[in-house]
């Protein structure tokens, strides 16, 4: 970091590696690669079109927006709010929250599969990460053990979150990549066939249901557009900083991916069990077997630390928003700490119900993948509001000062939010496709749960909002009005 004197005294200023370094962390998890493995080759295509149709865009759109309005509270409430009205705006940090909470059971059950590795006996670790009641007990005893850990406030979520990132996180991708080269540079067998194509056969769209998932993969680097003011020269060393990140989360992924799919056979991945199952084959193949239960408990730790992190985010972000009018009051209160009791604990109560879907999905594996779908789908009516928004604002606020601006005039704006719209418009049709790799049950349920799922989500935040009453802004709210308010 470089320190700078300004107008306000001393700043902290990030470097170009220290951002880029941020980017990572905040974009990279390991649970997601079995998923793109089964792709074998033809899985880097995805990771790179969906890099510069999706990534780039967010990244790059979000820090125009962030910069723009960094004296101003309320996130992409306030980037869609001063385009579309509030309504539009609740409507968008409304499906930043939810769809995170629906998330968490996903995550979770990675970690689950993670504690059920921890065991020697390879055989009985995978009846026991098969095993739903396990799961879910597990899945609701970490969620709940996270929420609890976030209600001590930011400084314990800031510790656990930073070290368990670095161990559960940055470590094992690194390793499972080194291993990987050391397995085929050693002669061992290659099981991901090389015959393919790198690009994939476009036609089978049942097949690409579960590259679509990528997106979520990349999601959440708006979050980082905030630090677009923290950096010298923004103008310059904040693209610099997206593209040294980006590129390197790209090999991060393509080449975990490549190395899960050297040590695995496509037709025997399992989405939940594979990251372990690989680790675990390329250490008995190195004569390491007591590696496997160490590098499970670095995934698990991971795990809490990355729920960690979105259990004080999102929440955060709707509480603010919530004290300026947009909830009842019963969702503005928090503890001792300042944290956002009350939404924490209705999370924490939706969290336990999705997760009781276990008892009607045929396996823990279609759990997984229909919750993922359902996040990916509300997530990207988020994006799809932001790249709007973006494009809207360079007419609707002209004379607004953007410190950090996409190009002297409107053309790069076009470019890059029309290509992340479109880009996303496509991730959230193909989202619908049952995927079939993998066995969902009856394909009525699957499509009712992801479209029912995606009306309700959509209307709450509506009926939310043409219930408010003056009485639900907290006096103490600070939350600046919209420009054209002012």
């Amino acid at each position: 970091m470089k320190t700078q004197k300004g107008n306000a005294g001393t700043a902290v200023k990030l470097s170009v590696a220290t951002l880029a370094i941020m980017n990572i962390t905040a974009v990279v998890s390991l649970r997601g690669l079995p998923s793109e493995a089964i792709y074998g080759l033809s899985s880097a295509f995805y990771y790179l079109f969906a890099a510069i149709v999706f990534l780039i865009p967010t990244a790059m759109v979000a820090a125009e927006l962030a910069a723009m309005f960094s004296d101003k509270q309320g996130g992409v409430f306030r980037w869609v709010g001063e385009a579309f009205g509030p309504r539009a705006g609740f409507l968008a940090i409304w499906l930043q929250w939810i769809e995170s909470t629906i998330w968490y059971p996903t995550v979770l059950t990675f970690g689950a599969v993670s504690f059920a590795y921890i065991g020697l006996n390879g055989a009985s670790d995978a009846v026991l990460a098969s095993n739903k009641i396990f799961t879910l007990v597990t899945v609701l005893a970490i969620y709940w053990a996270a929420t609890f850990i976030a209600m001590k406030g930011i400084g314990w979520v800031g510790k656990i979150s930073k070290w368990g990132g670095l161990i559960g996180t940055i470590i094992p991708a690194g390793l499972l990549i080194v291993l990987g080269i050391i397995y085929i540079a050693t002669g061992g067998h290659n099981y991901m066939d090389m015959s393919q194509s790198f690009i994939p056969d476009l036609t089978k769209l049942d097949n690409l249901v579960l590259a679509s998932s990528i997106f979520l993969f990349y999601a959440g680097m708006e979050m980082m557009g905030v630090h677009v003011m923290d950096v010298n020269n923004p103008s310059r060393n904040y693209p610099k900083a997206i593209i040294i990140g980006s590129l390197a989360t790209v090999c991060i992924f393509v080449l975990g991916t490549f190395a899960l799919g050297v040590i695995i056979p496509a037709k025997d991945i399992n989405l939940t069990q594979s990251l372990l199952i690989g680790f675990d084959n390329f250490f008995r193949y190195f004569h390491i077997p007591w590696a496997g239960p160490v590098i499970a408990v670095a995934l698990m730790l991971g795990v809490l630390a990355s729920v960690l992190t979105w259990v004080a985010g999102p929440s955060k972000g709707i509480f603010t928003v919530g004290k300026a009018g947009y909830l009842p009051p019963f969702f503005q209160k928090s503890n001792s700490h300042g944290v956002q009791r009350n939404i924490l604990l209705v999370q924490g109560g939706i969290v336990t119900l999705l997760s009781l879907l276990f008892v009607v999905m045929p396996s823990v594996q279609s759990f997984y993948q229909i919750l993922s779908q359902l996040t990916i789908l509300l997530y990207l009516i988020m994006y799809m509001l932001m790249f709007a928004a973006a494009i809207t604002l360079r007419y609707k606020m002209k004379t607004a000062q953007r410190p950090f601006r996409l190009g002297k005039g409107n053309a790069l704006m076009w470019i890059l939010g029309v290509t992340g719209f479109c880009g996303s418009l496509l991730a959230f049709v193909l989202s619908f496709i049952p995927p079939g790799q993998i066995n969902t049950g009856s394909s009525t349920v699957w499509y009712a749960v992801l479209i029912a799922g995606c009306v309700i989500m959509v209307i709450i935040p509506f009926i939310i909002y043409s219930l408010r009453k003056p009485s639900w802004r907290d006096p103490s709210s600070e939350f600046a009005p919209f420009h054209w308010e002012s």
